[in-house]
């Protein structure tokens, strides 16, 4: 039984997905089909899409546009001798037909071949009568190549083409930044706001990259414009607030963020940015407040833990600080962050022996900060564990072999080690790499200035340095 086609999309859909359920074959026009199997790739319901293709070519055989459409779920499925197969029979009816090249440049762009990529794009290029789409795929390609350059100027045609294309504007801002050419990416934006004054996400985007220039007063007046275009624009009050935050203004900064949570449900971010705001303003049970959301909001996020566990450690309410960070640790153990925040606690408590265990965890997964070695070493001195302490600092001194402080820290180890031309060799190397901080090591490690030997030595280094 044959049908007649359906000029709306949704009921081709209907009477398609009807078909597939009984034994009737329904006809429907090359274009219906095209529209059914562009439903379906786009909403990823492909086995749908390769059924609708399949039944497309045989009630239209010669459709190109059909046949394009099953090179695209070909290349989707990596099947590329197929596609290039059925592109060359493509070929050789319809040369001009840009669309050829298009799925050509994606299989080269699959496999990496980024510049035959864009060889054939430009191909492309020459036989389109709108190239919005190919500019944007050449601006991707460009991107692939790391030629920001190229890419900017490809998704600036596609904003020329087109002012409220706003995924390319994006790109070209992104690209903009990714050169450093902030002055540049000002310059393009506000010679687009002069043609698109009520444009929200480019007010938005200029704001962002004064913000980044410290240009806190311009960045405040595009934020405001973009609330202007769009008082329901979120993005553009959140970051108005992190602004007012810069200049201080910490009470119109909460104002902001709370407008976020009025228009949208509450986020961590928001708690979070008007728990400190109330911090700076003294408000601490309010922080409080606001930090205890951000957790509750989001357990996962690390600043949100770090957050009322530095408030409390500010305030010297160690063991609260300790409950939080442990807190934080049980939800997630690998996040070396945690781990160096409660070494600084136990560190605090005087509870040495955790504090060293902390330490440890925190390098084991990946915290090499100078401070990191410092401070465990410290903690080891203060152990009496000195052959740990030398081992700590012969690490870390691996990562900071010029850091003087590091090496007169070794050096100390060293002599309260027992390990005198150790302490020697270590000794000197630091007194080279910046012999003013010399008083440092002789205020540590007080007891050793009364070896005649050492002041010896120390005096002829001094000799040989100057």
């Amino acid at each position: 039984m044959a049908l007649d086609s359906n000029e709306f999309p949704d009921k081709s859909i209907s009477k398609f997905e009807s078909m597939l359920k009984t034994d009737d074959v329904y006809f429907f026009d090359a274009e219906d089909f095209e529209e059914i199997i562009h439903h379906y790739l786009n909403n990823g319901k492909i086995s749908l899409g390769k059924k609708a293709i399949q039944i497309g070519l045989e009630q239209h055989p010669n459709s190109s546009e059909l046949k394009l459409l099953h090179v695209e779920v070909l290349v989707f499925e990596d099947k590329y001798e197929v596609a290039e197969q059925l592109l060359d029979e493509l070929q050789n009816i319809d040369s001009h037909n840009e669309e050829i090249y298009i799925q050509r440049a994606n299989i080269q762009s699959k496999q990496d071949n980024h510049q035959e990529a864009v060889n054939l794009l430009l191909e492309a290029l020459n036989l389109a009568d709108n190239s919005l789409d190919i500019h944007s795929l050449l601006g991707m390609e460009y991107l692939f190549m790391d030629d920001y350059e190229k890419a900017k100027r490809s998704f600036m045609k596609c904003v020329e083409f087109d002012n409220s294309d706003y995924a390319s504007l994006y790109n070209v801002v992104y690209c903009f930044e990714f050169l450093e050419d902030f002055d540049g990416a000002i310059h393009f934006l506000n010679e687009y706001l002069e043609r698109n004054p009520y444009c929200e996400v480019a007010w938005h985007q200029l704001g962002k990259i004064y913000y980044s220039k410290k240009m806190y007063t311009e960045a405040l007046a595009s934020f405001d414009f973009a609330i202007i275009s769009d008082d329901s624009f979120i993005g553009a009050y959140f970051e108005k607030a992190k602004v007012l935050e810069k200049l201080g203004r910490y009470n119109e900064a909460i104002e902001n963020y709370e407008t976020t949570i009025s228009i949208e449900d509450p986020t961590s971010h928001a708690y979070l940015r008007i728990g400190r705001c109330h911090e700076k303003l003294g408000n601490n049970d309010l922080a409080k407040y606001y930090y205890y959301n951000t957790v509750h909001e989001d357990p996962l996020l690390d600043k949100g833990w770090l957050a009322i566990t530095d408030f409390h450690y500010k305030l010297q309410n160690y063991e609260k600080a300790l409950y939080y960070i442990n807190k934080a640790i049980n939800i997630d153990g690998e996040n070396p962050i945690y781990w160096k925040r409660s070494a600084k606690i136990y560190l605090a408590l005087k509870n040495f022996d955790e504090a060293d265990f902390s330490y440890k965890q925190a390098v084991d997964l990946g915290n090499y900060e100078l401070d990191t070695w410092m401070n465990w070493a410290d903690v080891l001195l203060k152990l009496n564990d000195f052959a740990s302490t030398i081992q700590v600092l012969v690490q870390g001194m691996e990562f900071y072999p010029e850091h003087a402080e590091m090496a007169y820290k070794l050096a100390g180890a060293y002599l309260k080690n027992g390990e005198l031309l150790n302490a020697k060799e270590k000794l000197a190397q630091a007194m080279h790499l910046d012999i003013d901080k010399l008083a440092m090591f002789q205020k540590e490690f007080p007891e050793f200035q009364k070896m005649v030997w050492l002041r010896n030595f120390v005096s002829e280094i001094k000799k040989t340095s100057t």
